[in-house]
């Protein structure tokens, strides 16, 4: 629409800016000492939601962090769309890694680099200068709710009971999402599924203090290396997780849908190269794509224990740690698994060694059905936009709120994502490619106008 495209021409440098003001604050929600940044930038966020045009925008304290939530009625007659994203982002660490400081913003080479410039930020401001754009020019189509939270990088730990607590207020006819990605500018997609999330993190202890290595080392089974052998027992040569019952609910694929999938074009070679590996791995029998979409993953996030200070120090550490995680795929249950995972867990542990394991958090793998007014409004949105059919993807990542969104609210979701999986997210030198968050801000009301046309009530 001209209206819409003259308009974001005009105003393009301001998005940026207030953008990169918006990443300036670092809204780490893992880290304590940063509570006070996510108090301003749920400020931040509510004052842009307002001034964008919400006719009210209110800031929700929870027993976390808050969670900001902004509304535009326009007609009750009309559908409401709930425009969902969070404003929290992953501890920048490891710094020295950084080109540039994490949270502050440079653009090089069309790139903006940031975190949270993808993840979530950058996504989330597209919806609101999108909004912003439709409200401007007398356009907007549909009712329109906003919900950004500030606890999606540590599992929504207090998102799930707001939502099913007001599910009154946030009804709407669709949940809609830019928290994931596509595969490129040229080659547009959008994912139809999210995978599920297990989170735990065990510790393995032996002595009940650490020990000289020489005198004891030999008689007395060593916790990392005990807790190394658990782990690597966790697959097999093919790749497959060999804890019993782990796929006893995981749904095939039939083949018209991995066919489907295969349509995405994938060069192996770059996908080498730009992660500096010469060979991948992976369960044999899927490919890459199938592997990191529809099937389902055990990966070690982190492990330590004894000395890792300077210099050296003989010891035979008492405790051993490691967090572990699964990537769920429909109809496994994360608490399911995550009894398997600890139990087996507990089962191998040799007899010198005690186990103990906690839950962190997790959540449900989601699927979007294709045949929905919502899914074609978005494929069309895209279509028109970027002059191709998006190709339906299954994303590797997780949103643990999907599923509860459609549970609570009785309504689908859809992922309509602007990143690129190169986008570094969780990573040092985070970035978000500016053409595509242009693009988002384009394409978006495109959605709301084909969301109304289409869907019943409109």
């Amino acid at each position: 629409m001209q209206a819409w495209k003259e308009y974001q021409e005009v105003n393009k440098g301001r998005f940026l800016q207030e953008l990169t003001e918006l990443l300036r604050i670092p809204s780490v929600s893992a880290r304590s000492e940063h509570k006070p940044d996510m108090q301003t930038c749920a400020k931040a966020v509510r004052t842009a939601l307002l001034e964008a045009g919400a006719d009210k925008a209110t800031i929700f304290a929870t027993d976390g962090h808050p969670i900001v939530y902004a509304e535009k009625i326009i007609d009750p007659a009309k559908p409401t769309i709930l425009v969902y994203g969070h404003y929290d982002v992953q501890p920048a660490d490891p710094l020295e890694l950084w080109h540039s400081g994490p949270f502050e913003p440079v653009v090089k080479d069309g790139k903006l680099f940031a975190r949270g410039s993808a993840d979530d930020k950058g996504q989330v401001y597209m919806h609101v200068k999108a909004f912003e754009t439709m409200v401007k020019t007398g356009t907007l189509a549909c009712n329109v709710k906003f919900i950004v939270e500030g606890e999606e990088e540590i599992g929504s730990p207090n998102l799930g009971k707001f939502v099913e607590s007001r599910a009154a207020l946030l009804a709407c006819d669709v949940v809609l999402i830019s928290d994931t990605s596509m595969l490129s500018l040229d080659t547009p997609s959008i994912d139809v599924g999210l995978r599920g999330l297990t989170y735990i993190e065990v510790a393995v202890t032996g002595p009940d203090r650490d020990l000289h290595s020489g005198v004891y080392g030999g008689a007395v089974g060593n916790p990392i290396t005990t807790l190394a052998e658990m782990i690597a027992s966790l697959h097999d040569k093919h790749g497959r997780i060999t804890i019993p019952g782990f796929y006893d609910d995981v749904r095939e694929l039939p083949a018209t849908e991995r066919a489907e999938l295969a349509r995405a074009p994938f060069d192996e070679a770059a996908y080498k190269k730009d992660l500096g590996v010469k060979a991948l791995w992976g369960e044999e029998g899927y490919s890459t794509n199938e592997r990191t979409g529809i099937r389902p993953t055990l990966e070690v996030n982190g492990i330590w224990g004894g000395y890792t200070g300077e210099g050296a120090k003989t010891v035979l550490p008492s405790k051993a740690f490691a967090k572990i995680s699964c990537r769920l795929v429909p109809d496994q249950g994360s608490a399911k698994i995550t009894k398997l995972l600890i139990d087996h867990l507990h089962k191998i542990a040799p007899p010198y060694v005690t186990v103990e394991a906690h839950e962190h958090h997790g959540g449900e793998p989601y699927v979007t059905p294709v045949d929905s007014a919502a899914f074609k409004a978005a494929s069309k949105a895209m279509e028109t936009t970027f002059g191709k059919t998006p190709i339906p993807m299954r994303g590797g990542g997780s949103i643990p709120i999907t599923a509860l969104f459609e549970r609570a609210l009785g309504v689908k979701v859809v992922l309509l994502g602007f990143g690129l999986d190169s986008d570094n997210l969780h990573s040092p030198n985070e970035k978000f490619d500016l053409a595509n968050f242009y693009k988002g801000i384009e394409t978006i009301p495109y959605f709301h106008r084909f969301f109304a046309e289409m869907h019943p009530h409109g």
